[in-house]
């Protein structure tokens, strides 16, 4: 088992930062992606940014250049810088945690942390 504790959430004035936090702790997988998520109120969740355990980081559209995905492999945490944050940022925040097995693939979620920016 996996589990994922986030930290860093808040609210924030347009055009402020934050950065969240995501430690994890439970079983070891040498294949795997972390990554960040939002959910808007009554929509799906969404794909915010991720970075493979090699290194390789991915991001949505509507936050590249603005958000930063990095992770440190030694206290098995990932961040996520944001900057420059508007109004439509606002939303919860999950990490997520995809674990790969020759045979399997699976997530693993964070509890979420709501993030507000004010215009």
């Amino acid at each position: 088992q996996v589990q994922l504790v986030e930290s860093g959430g808040g609210f924030v004035q347009t055009g402020g930062s934050l950065t969240l936090s995501c430690v994890k702790s439970g079983n070891r997988f040498s294949s795997n992606t972390f990554g960040w998520y939002r959910q808007f109120p009554e929509k799906q969740r969404e794909l915010v940014a991720t970075m493979s355990s090699s290194g390789i980081a991915n991001y949505a559209d509507a936050v590249k250049g603005r958000f930063t995905i990095s992770r440190d492999n030694a206290k098995n945490t990932v961040y996520l810088q944001m900057n420059s944050l508007k109004p439509e940022d606002t939303a919860v925040y999950y990490c997520n945690y995809r674990a790969r097995t020759i045979q399997t693939e699976r997530d693993y979620w964070g509890q979420g942390t709501q993030v507000t920016v004010s215009s």
